[in-house]
């Protein structure tokens, strides 16, 4: 199954109501689907750094291109920095090791995209990203 236009901005939308709820700074979320392609995008009102929108789209494109969490790519760069920062070569830029890029695993136990969320503090915006996840019915891989 690959995901739909619809599920993706269910799965923004509930993020973007996560952060709200949780008094977060604005945040900007990004869903590709298994190939690492944009499926979807938005970005709240307000203040925020000009990169977010890149910076989104690299936490999911690197969570489904190396099939594992931002956070779990973290841990990787810390304990292998070199293959880490090749990956950003290899990317073309479009890696960003850090939380809040979670993997979108659907009922049958399949990957199906990731979704990544910038603007808030890296932790807060992984919550704001599984919560998006849980609420379209499927389960993150954090």
């Amino acid at each position: 199954m690959s995901i739909t236009l619809r599920v993706a901005n269910r799965i923004i939308d509930a993020a973007i109501a996560k952060g709200r709820e949780m008094s977060m700074n604005p945040l900007t979320v990004a869903l590709v689907d298994d190939g690492g392609n944009l499926k979807a995008m938005k970005r709240e009102d307000g203040r925020g750094a000009a990169m977010r929108p890149q910076i989104a789209l690299g936490k999911a494109f690197a969570a489904v291109g190396m099939g594992r969490s931002t956070r779990a790519l973290q841990d990787m760069a810390q304990q292998r920095p070199w293959f880490s920062a090749s990956l950003v070569s290899v990317a073309q830029g479009g890696y960003v090791p850090v939380p809040g890029g979670v993997l979108i695993i659907d009922r049958r136990g399949n990957v199906i995209g990731a979704v990544g969320v910038t603007g808030d503090t890296a932790d807060n915006d992984e919550v704001a990203a599984v919560a998006g996840v849980e609420a379209a019915g499927m389960k993150a891989q954090v």
